[in-house]
C-alpha cells in the first residue's frame, strides 16, 4: 500500500497530461440509431472525437431546442433566438426541480434566416460556444453570474420577455441598463460600448439601435449584489478548461478576455475542495440552484484538491482470520457454480456483472489464503471474457463507431434501447466498468495473457477514460465524467426535459476504481492516478448531492425529511424514483447506490450516522411481501457497516444474492468491518 501512494505522490507534473491511446481493436460498427453529428457541430470538429455525455447534449440532438442549464442560468435556443432562464426551484417530497421560464429571449431583429440552427463552434471542459451565424456569438461558460453575447456584425437586436418590463434605466454611458420585470426579477445589461435601447410598443420588447460589441446580462440576485457585478462586468470568460498536473487535484484555467478579474461561481463540492490562496471567495454573493447555493469566487485558476483514496485489490482493514472457514465454505460453492457453458445473458450490462462477481471470487481467494479456487475462476474469466475481446461472442459484441467516436454494442447499434442505451452511448463506464474489473483480476493472476489482450482492455478503458483531445484519438475526453460537477452522467444521447443524469453513484465509482486496479495490473501508474482521482471525486460527488443526511439543507425540507437518499439525481432535477422502481421500494434506492460491494464501498459509505440514517430509513420496506433477497442483502451490507453482528445474521438467512453479487462477498465485507 505504501509503494501505491509513494507511486502516486511521486507522479511528476506531466504524468496525468495524456493516456496514449490504442488503435481500435474492435471492428468498425455502423449504427442505424446514432444522430448525424454534422448537424450542429461546426464542420472542423466533427473530424476529432465528440462528446457524448456532456451538459449541452440538448443542444446537438433532436433539433436542438431544449433547454440546458449551465448555472445559474438555463439556455434554450430556438429559431435563432437564445433564452435565458434564472429557473426558479420547486419541491416536494418526491422531487426537487428547476423550472424554465423565458426570462430574457436574445435575437438579432428581424433577422432574416430566423429557422436556422445554431452551430457548435468551439467547446471545452467548461464550456461551450454556439453560433446564430452570421450576428451572434454566445460564450456559454459554465458558473459565470453573466451570460456573454459577442454581435459579430453591425445590427440590432431584440431583446424580451414573457414577463412584462416595467421599467429599463440606463447609466450615463448607455453602457449599463437595470431591466425591471414584472416578476420582480432585475437583470442587468452591459455593453463594451454605448448602446441605445428604446422599448416598443409591446411592454415585454427593448430594441437596441445597430451594434456591434459584446453584451453582457445578468440577473440581480440582491440589492448588495450590484457593485459586484459592476466590479467584474468587464472580464469575461471564453473557455475553460481543467488540467491534471498533481495527484488528487484538477486545476481549473478560464481563458478571459476584456479588463480586470473573473468573476465566477463555485459550486458546494468546489467550495469544499478549492485549496487556492490565490483566488478570493465572496461568501455574500450567491444564486440558488438545483445543486445549492453557488458563490462568487474571484480568479482565473482555480485548484481543487480531493482526498486520497487507497486503491486496494483486497479489503483495506483485513478480514479477520477467524472467519475464514466460514468464508472459504462459502467460497467453495460459489466457485462450483460457475459454469461459463451456461450463460444466462448476452446483455453487456448484466453479463460484465456476472464477468466482475467472479472476478470477486478469485481476490477474496487470495485474502482468506484459498488460492485452490483460483485456477477454476481464472478459467472462467478466460472462456467468458475473451469472446467479447476477439469479437467471437454470439450474439452481442463491441464496435467502434466512427461518427463520434467510440464504443458501441452490436445489440445497441440498431435498437436506442439495446444495452440498456449503450448504442447511443448510455451508462458506458457502468458496462464496461465490470468488464475492466474482471480483465484487470485476470491480468494481476496471468499477466501473459494481460498483456496478450492489452490492446483491447486498454482501448475499453480509453473508450471513457481518455484524457487527451484531437482528431488523432479514438474517444473523446472522459466520456462521461462531468467536470465542472464532478461527477459522472450516465445518460447519452438523449434529449430529455431535464437534462443530463444518473442513478448509480456506486457504479460509476465502480468503473474509475476497475480502471485504477487495471493500471496496478498493468504497471501503469498514469492510469492508477487518474482512475484514483476520478473515483475520489466521484465519490465526494455522491456524498454531496446522493447522500441525503437528515436535517440538511442543500435541498427543500419536505424532500429531506421524506428522501435519505436520491434516485435519479438530473441536471435540473433530484428524483426519488428509479427507472425501474418507485419510490417507496427503498431497497432498490439503497442498493443502487451500493452495489457492487467493494473495498471502496467503505470509503463511499464512510459516513457511518449517515449509512445509519439510511439503513433505519430504508428497512421497513423490507417487510413488503415479495421483496428480493438481493436487495435485502445490500441493506444488510450497509447495516453491517455500523452493527457487524446483527447484519451478520441476516445475510446467513438469505436465500440468494444479486447476479453480481455473492454469499462469498457478503460474507468477506461483513468480516472486513
Amino acid at each position: 500500500m505504501l509503494t501505491i501512494i509513494i507511486i502516486l505522490l511521486l507522479l511528476l507534473s506531466s504524468l496525468l497530461l495524456s493516456i496514449d491511446p490504442a488503435t481500435t481493436t474492435f471492428p468498425d460498427g455502423h449504427s442505424t440509431v446514432l444522430p448525424d453529428p454534422s448537424t450542429f457541430f461546426s464542420p472542423n470538429l466533427i473530424s476529432s472525437p465528440l462528446p457524448t455525455n456532456t451538459f449541452f447534449t440538448n443542444l446537438i440532438i433532436e433539433n436542438g431546442t431544449q433547454h440546458e442549464y449551465i448555472h445559474p442560468y438555463t439556455i434554450k435556443s430556438s429559431h435563432s433566438t437564445l433564452s435565458l432562464s434564472y429557473p426558479s426551484l420547486f419541491s416536494n417530497s418526491s422531487f426537487t426541480q428547476q423550472i424554465f421560464t423565458p426570462d430574457i429571449n436574445i435575437s438579432v431583429l428581424r433577422t432574416p434566416k430566423p429557422n436556422r440552427n445554431h452551430t457548435v463552434s468551439s467547446f471545452s471542459d467548461l464550456s461551450v460556444t454556439l453560433d446564430f451565424k452570421p450576428f451572434l456569438r454566445f460564450f456559454l461558460v459554465r458558473g459565470t453570474p453573466y451570460l456573454t453575447c459577442q454581435v459579430l456584425q453591425n445590427v440590432p437586436l431584440s431583446i424580451s420577455t414573457v414577463h412584462n418590463i416595467i421599467n429599463f434605466v440606463p447609466n450615463g454611458l448607455k453602457t449599463k441598463y437595470k431591466i425591471f420585470l414584472s416578476n420582480g426579477q432585475v437583470w442587468i445589461l452591459y455593453s463594451s460600448t454605448p448602446i441605445g435601447l428604446t422599448r416598443k410598443a409591446s411592454t415585454s420588447t427593448i430594441v437596441s439601435e445597430a451594434f456591434r460589441g459584446v453584451i453582457r446580462l445578468a440577473l440581480l440576485p440582491n440589492a448588495n449584489s450590484e457593485q459586484v457585478l459592476d466590479k467584474f462586468s468587464s472580464c469575461y470568460p471564453v473557455s475553460g478548461h481543467a488540467l491534471f498536473r498533481e495527484s488528487f487535484s484538477v486545476e481549473y484555467r478560464w481563458k478571459s478576455r476584456g479588463l480586470g478579474d473573473l468573476l465566477m461561481l463555485a459550486n458546494p463540492l468546489h467550495l469544499k475542495l478549492i485549496k487556492d490562496s490565490s483566488v478570493k471567495i465572496l461568501d455574500d454573493f450567491k444564486y440558488q440552484s438545483v445543486d445549492g447555493e453557488l458563490v462568487g469566487v474571484v480568479g482565473s485558476s482555480w485548484k481543487l484538491k480531493t482526498d486520497p483514496v487507497k486503491v486496494t485489490w483486497h479489503s483495506i482493514k483485513g478480514v479477520e482470520k477467524d472467519s475464514y472457514p466460514e468464508i472459504v465454505k462459502a467460497l467453495v460453492e460459489d466457485v462450483k457454480g460457475l459454469d461459463s457453458s451456461n450463460m444466462s445473458t448476452n446483455s453487456s450490462y448484466f453479463y460484465g456483472k456476472l464477468v466482475a462477481r467472479a472476478a470477486r471470487l478469485a481476490l477474496i481467494a487470495e485474502e482468506v489464503d484459498h488460492v485452490d479456487v483460483i485456477p477454476k475462476v481464472e478459467r472462467y474469466l478466460k472462456d467468458t471474457i475473451e469472446p467479447w475481446l476477439d469479437g467471437t461472442f454470439v450474439g452481442n459484441g463491441f464496435l467502434y463507431d466512427k461518427t463520434w467516436g467510440g464504443i458501441i454494442t452490436r445489440q445497441g447499434s440498431n435498437d436506442r434501447t439495446g444495452d440498456f442505451g449503450f448504442g447511443i452511448f448510455n451508462d458506458h463506464h457502468f458496462h464496461i466498468g465490470y468488464f475492466l474489473y474482471g480483465i484487470a483480476v485476470l491480468a494481476k493472476i496471468d499477466p501473459v495473457w494481460g498483456e496478450k489482450y492489452r490492446p483491447q482492455a486498454y482501448s475499453l478503458m480509453l473508450d471513457f477514460m481518455t484524457l487527451g483531445k484531437g482528431s488523432d484519438l479514438k474517444y473523446t475526453r472522459l466520456r462521461m465524467f462531468d467536470l465542472w460537477k464532478l461527477h459522472s452522467w450516465a445518460s447519452g444521447l438523449n434529449e430529455f426535459e431535464d437534462g443530463r443524469n444518473q442513478e448509480s453513484t456506486s457504479e460509476a465509482v465502480n468503473a474509475y476504481y476497475a480502471a485504477a486496479l487495471m493500471g496496478l495490473a498493468y504497471d501503469d501508474p498514469r492510469l492508477v492516478a487518474l482512475g484514483s482521482l476520478l473515483m475520489s471525486l466521484e465519490i465526494r460527488a455522491a456524498q454531496t448531492w446522493w447522500h441525503v443526511k437528515e436535517g440538511s439543507t442543500l435541498y427543500g425540507a419536505e424532500f429531506t425529511r421524506a428522501n435519505r437518499v436520491v434516485g435519479i439525481l438530473w441536471q435540473n432535477k433530484r428524483d426519488s424514483v428509479l427507472w425501474f422502481a418507485p419510490a417507496e421500494q427503498k431497497e432498490f434506492r439503497l442498493g443502487i447506490q451500493l452495489l457492487p460491494v467493494l473495498p471502496v464501498s467503505e470509503v463511499l459509505f464512510s459516513d457511518h450516522e449517515y449509512a445509519k440514517q439510511l439503513v433505519e430509513w430504508t428497512l421497513p420496506s423490507l417487510k413488503r411481501e415479495g421483496v428480493g433477497e438481493g436487495w435485502k442483502g445490500f441493506v444488510y451490507a450497509l447495516e453491517g457497516v455500523y452493527d457487524k453482528e446483527i447484519a451478520l445474521k441476516k445475510i446467513r438467512k438469505l436465500t440468494g444474492h444479486d447476479d453480481g453479487n455473492s454469499l462469498s462477498n457478503m460474507l468477506w465485507w461483513i468480516f472486513s468491518r
